[in-house]
């Protein structure tokens, strides 16, 4: 299937490992010129080179919105227009409901908030003008189910998905869609940080998710690739869960 997507700009933060980095691999594979971004110049240099071709790294800290406001203007001087933003942050400290001091509150408020607004609001201009845009948003499944122990994610990727959600109805028109994925259990080292290890998230896995194992990176790129897509035109202001029918809820 060809994809439409040859040659576009794409701007993937969080692409140095994990989720986002298989998203900007895919991106990359189908042709984008993908700027990658991470706050850890050691893994971008990684990632890079593993990614190969189409892959410019970036470094910038999703929590430094003086830093995200620049980012776009740096990398449409090097690669031109960005036509397809992929918001995606590490996930802020695990803990329940009264677990969290106020500043660790507004850290994961702009980490998980602030930085998809001043990103989306640097890039939608120039996606106007083009008539053409794809936002895509790193969720998760708490945005539909909270999960136990997760209370800054539950609470900030909430208030991302109602904002993204404005947005998406406002942008409709001007040919930019604007959709989040409600991301499950994947192969990641937070995922393995939660669950002591990765065999033992694996081992969980097999027992609680209906697909019986985690979710791979590369797949998650698969699904990104699709909204960014030409063939994802009609799509927006949806969440889409990915996370092997974890999910129980049926909306």
């Amino acid at each position: 299937m060809n994809l439409g997507i040859e040659n576009r700009v794409a701007l993937v933060m969080g692409a140095s490992r994990g989720i986002g980095r298989g998203i900007a691999a895919a991106l990359a594979r189908e042709g984008a010129r993908v700027a990658i971004v991470s706050r850890s110049p050691e893994n971008l240099d990684e990632a890079a080179a593993e990614i190969g071709e189409g892959a410019t790294p970036f470094v910038a800290d999703a929590g430094d919105l003086d830093r995200l406001a620049a980012l776009p203007g740096e990398v449409e001087e090097k690669l031109g227009t960005i036509e397809i933003l992929v918001l995606n942050s590490g996930g802020p400290p695990f803990g329940g409901a009264l677990d969290h001091e106020l500043d660790e509150w507004e850290a994961a408020y702009r980490s998980l908030v602030l930085a998809p607004r001043v990103l989306a609001g640097a890039v939608i201009p120039g996606m106007r003008e083009r008539g053409w845009g794809r936002i895509v948003n790193v969720g998760s499944s708490s945005t539909r189910e909270p999960i136990p122990g997760l209370n800054l994610s539950n609470a900030h990727r909430m208030a991302a998905v109602g904002f993204l959600k404005t947005l998406a109805g406002e942008v409709a028109a001007d040919g930019i869609t604007v959709n989040t994925v409600a991301t499950g259990r994947f192969a990641t080292e937070r995922l393995a940080d939660a669950g002591g290890s990765l065999a033992g998230a694996e081992e969980a896995a097999r027992r609680e998710v209906p697909a019986a194992r985690l979710g791979r990176p590369e797949e998650y790129g698969d699904l990104v690739a699709f909204l960014a897509s030409d063939r994802a035109a009609f799509l927006t202001g949806t969440v889409i869960p990915l996370d092997g029918g974890l999910l129980r809820s049926a909306f």
